[in-house]
């Protein structure tokens, strides 16, 4: 029986005396790959930050195999990749220093890099296709490739646990398979992999296991077991009688449902 890496138990967070997440648990196995499903606004960034331990909840704990969240933080276990929204693209930074962020934990106050970080930037560059755009501003990017130079940032930090919110938003399709690719590699190497995505055509093709979330944890599970109309009508609010809807429709649903 596989170890549990993520490990929610009873998470409730509040942004300023609002509940975004309540109740919330769910466990994760290592070694995998699992969807986080649901609308916007239904707490798949809230549960992300509080995993990393960005926000701190008013009640539960989240492990990280086995550790609380602190003891993560110094060992950098866990690495993120977030909304492209969350990023300030405009600030003057190249792919290169944005990819040497994730080798902060390993370095002293100073933060000269070493030579092994210059051989893990550059790895972590050449995994995702992206060492030949290495001196080029992060503002200059397409959609692909900022999601492929944040993706090699968390590569970068060595986590064992990547978490990766919306990655397949404002990609096209060639880049959302490569970088399904190289997920389902780093899963072969031991990496725990939460994603959260709104292409439900795809989470069958990668997903070991699948997290629906309406403001707390509606169901989690073996994909197969899991991954139901029934229970993507409770995560949506509605009926969904094709299970293979396109990327696009998802998004319009949730543009129109989202709070």
């Amino acid at each position: 029986m596989k170890s549990i890496s993520i490990d929610v138990e009873n998470l409730t967070v509040a942004y300023h005396g609002k509940v975004a997440l309540h109740g919330a648990s769910l466990r994760i196995q290592a070694g995998s790959i699992s969807g986080l499903v649901g609308m916007n606004g239904s707490g798949k960034s809230t549960l992300f930050k509080a995993i990393m331990g960005f926000l701190k909840p008013v009640t539960g704990r989240v492990l990280i195999n086995g550790l609380p969240i602190k003891a993560v933080q110094k060992k950098s276990l866990v690495a993120y990749v977030p909304q492209s929204e969350e990023v300030d693209w405009n600030f003057p930074v190249s792919v290169h220093d944005v990819v040497m962020m994730g080798r902060y934990g390993y370095m002293n106050i100073l933060r000269i890099p070493s030579a092994n970080d210059q051989r893990v930037v550059r790895e972590s560059l050449e995994r995702v296709q992206m060492w030949s755009m290495r001196d080029r501003q992060i503002g200059e990017l397409s959609g692909g490739q900022k999601k492929r130079a944040f993706l090699a940032r968390a590569l970068a930090q060595k986590g064992t646990v990547l978490l990766l919110d919306e990655p397949f938003t404002g990609v096209d399709i060639k880049t959302e398979k490569a970088m399904i690719d190289l997920l389902l590699e780093l899963r072969e190497e031991g990496h725990t992999i939460l994603i959260s995505t709104h292409d439900l055509a795809s989470i069958t093709t990668f997903c070991d296991q699948v997290v629906l979330i309406n403001r707390t944890i509606l169901a989690y599970g073996d994909t197969s077991e899991v991954f139901t109309e029934e229970n993507l009508s409770r995560t949506f609010g509605g009926s969904l009688g094709d299970l293979s809807l396109s990327k696009s429709q998802i998004i319009r649903r949730n543009q129109n449902e989202s709070d």
